[in-house]
């Protein structure tokens, strides 16, 4: 064997994966689908949904078994009202999400502050966050229509890219899309991983900001963000709520709210005087 070819030997398991990662990351841009922002997506959203399917299964399972999951049948139809018409100002955003199969889940867990969206609109809410918070309508219609910003701006394939990048095992499900196997459960895993991530501070403007706006199109007091995060920061001074672990609160979130309330105002009193429209959600 001729050194050259040695040499290759040698490369391949190490520098060529590299450069194969490098080459992902450099092809692998797209942009926001509702706001522009150039996103890392070597993941694409479709993929992203499909991994976010039996994510959502397997992170519910064991409430399910439990038997907490939509148990209370008051709060589940409080919480449904209220996501049927955000997600109908959703649809609005992204017409193609019209074919999504939204669905939202109450979790029976009074100890648990939290909420989550994963990408096709599969989305959860802890009765903690209900009740330990006091939520009027209008602020638990900022926490699911922040949730529903989220899946709207594909940041679900965005954080499963970003794993995927620094985690050059996943290179193979990137390239080739194989759903067989290990690279399923590597895909779902991802999408669990993804869900549980902190978003970034871009991630997270971007969902106050489609947020606010499909709440207050949706006929829910724009003023309410702003409460709503004063109430999340009397509770983090007494412990950490989990919600906080993947939404970081800076410590001007409440005034930008207010402003956003400001600018939102408009949208919110002509919703008022109309006939406010609803998407089915499971």
């Amino acid at each position: 064997m001729t050194a050259p070819a040695a040499a290759r030997r040698r490369l391949w398991p190490g520098t060529l994966m590299l450069l194969a990662a490098f080459a992902l990351v450099l092809s692998g841009c797209s942009t926001n689908p509702v706001t522009g922002r150039s996103q890392l997506m070597l993941v694409s959203e479709n993929r992203a949904i499909s991994a976010s399917q039996q994510a959502y299964v397997e992170m519910l399972a064991p409430a399910r078994e439990k038997g907490r999951i939509d148990s209370d049948p008051g709060t589940k139809q409080r919480v449904q009202r209220i996501t049927e018409r955000l997600v109908a100002q959703a649809v609005r955003f992204r017409p193609e999400t019209a074919d999504w199969d939204w669905e939202m889940s109450v979790i029976d867990d009074p100890d648990t502050i939290n909420a989550f969206a994963m990408a096709g609109g599969k989305m959860a809410i802890y009765t903690g966050i209900i009740d330990q918070l006091e939520l009027t309508d209008d602020e638990l219609a900022q926490i699911i229509g922040h949730e529903i910003a989220h899946a709207l701006s594909a940041h679900t394939a965005e954080k499963m890219s970003v794993a995927l990048a620094s985690n050059l095992a996943l290179v193979t499900y990137a390239v080739t899309g194989d759903r067989s196997g290990a690279a399923l459960t590597g895909a779902s895993l991802a999408a669990l991983v993804a869900v549980r991530l902190p978003n970034s501070r871009q991630m997270e403007a971007e969902s106050d900001r489609i947020g606010i706006e499909l709440a207050a199109r949706a006929g829910y007091r724009p003023e309410a963000a702003a409460s709503l995060w004063g109430k999340m920061a009397e509770k983090a001074g007494a412990s950490q709520p989990v919600f906080l672990s993947t939404h970081p609160a800076p410590a001007s979130r409440q005034r930008d709210l207010a402003a956003l309330a400001e600018q939102m105002q408009p949208l919110y009193e002509e919703a008022r005087g109309a006939a406010v429209p609803t998407h089915p959600v499971r």
